[in-house]
């Protein structure tokens, strides 16, 4: 009996010390900690990745939207060819990003009161007239000279997302749109007339 109670004590004894062996042994520490930690490192790397890269694509949106109005805001007349012309424009600025589908619409506006004015042209990028001459557009508040001629530039650049968190695949949250509207004044004479908009 004694000899069996021995027995048991010296394995338990064995065990415990292999347990206790077991416990103190950190050779695959580093590779575990690795393990855990490399996912959200990557996502961290991918995800600053996407920042920077929407930003700046958010930043030639709006160098687009300013130049299309400011050259337009430079003419005394024009036309719909060269309305037409400006999608070249904002392509070129948006170089080295491929714009493949956008939307860019511009809009000579009349102001008739603080922060309201009347359509006399508009153009998009599809050759059509996204906004009905003679309609009432709302403007900001702070333009408020009333008979200033107002050019309006709206540019919208869809942007896919790359980064992708679990369960997300399947959210609507896979593209984004960047989009900026400018207002610029009319530089010479009383108003921009399009020769053949009408």
């Amino acid at each position: 009996m004694k000899t069996a109670i021995r027995y048991h004590m010296a394995v338990l004894s064995l065990r415990a010390e292999a347990f206790r062996a077991f416990w103190r042994d950190r050779k695959g520490t580093g590779a575990i900690e690795f393990a855990i930690i490399a996912p959200l490192l990557v996502m961290a790397y991918i995800g600053s990745f996407e920042i920077s890269l929407g930003f700046s694509i958010a930043r030639k949106v709006a160098r687009a939207s300013s130049t299309v109005a400011d050259i337009l805001t430079q003419q005394t007349t024009i036309t719909k060819a060269k309305l037409d012309g400006m999608k070249d424009v904002a392509k070129s600025v948006m170089a080295p990003y491929q714009v493949n589908q956008y939307s860019l619409k511009m809009t000579g506006i009349k102001v008739i009161a603080a922060g309201s004015g009347t359509v006399v042209w508009s153009r998009d990028e599809k050759a059509g007239t996204p906004y009905k001459v003679g309609s009432t557009v709302s403007l900001p508040a702070d333009i408020s000279t009333v008979n200033a001629f107002i050019v309006r530039s709206e540019f919208t650049v869809p942007h896919e997302l790359l980064l992708f968190a679990p369960g997300l695949a399947d959210n609507t949250l896979k593209t984004i749109d960047l989009s900026k509207t400018y207002y610029y004044r009319q530089r010479v004479g009383d108003e921009i007339k399009c020769s053949d908009c009408s």
